[in-house]
């Protein structure tokens, strides 16, 4: 029985589209949340807020979202910007060296309105 729990909901932020992620982002909840990320991608929003202020671990499949959501999203010309503030998620990407390639804000508000500025 797996006990990881996460979610992956869409919402808009003063009109930018934020897919909301919480919970445990690993390989027994990564298949969701990729569907629903990649999903409003697919709709081709030119700003998108992935907020992860909610998300509890984020495990290697988490990482590899991120790489492949920021690949998809440039090649289709949209910003995109990681809303995150806890270190279950800025641990990994400082490790990684992923904060170099993406960029993150503390909240959803500040990543919208970097996007917003930006895009």
């Amino acid at each position: 029985m797996v006990d990881t729990i996460a979610s992956a909901t869409v919402t808009l932020h003063r009109g930018v589209p934020v897919v909301v992620v919480s919970g445990e982002v690993d390989a027994h909840t990564i298949e969701s949340i990729r569907d629903r990320v990649f999903g409003e991608l697919d709709r081709e929003p030119r700003r998108l807020v992935l907020d992860l202020t909610g998300v509890a671990f984020l495990g290697s499949d988490g990482l590899q979202l991120l790489v492949e959501t920021t690949v998809r999203a440039r090649r289709a010309g949209t910003r995109v910007v990681v809303a995150a503030g806890q270190r279950a998620v800025l641990h990994p990407l400082r490790l990684t060296e992923l904060d170099r390639a993406i960029t993150v804000r503390d909240s959803v508000d500040d990543a919208a309105t970097a996007v917003l500025l930006t895009g």
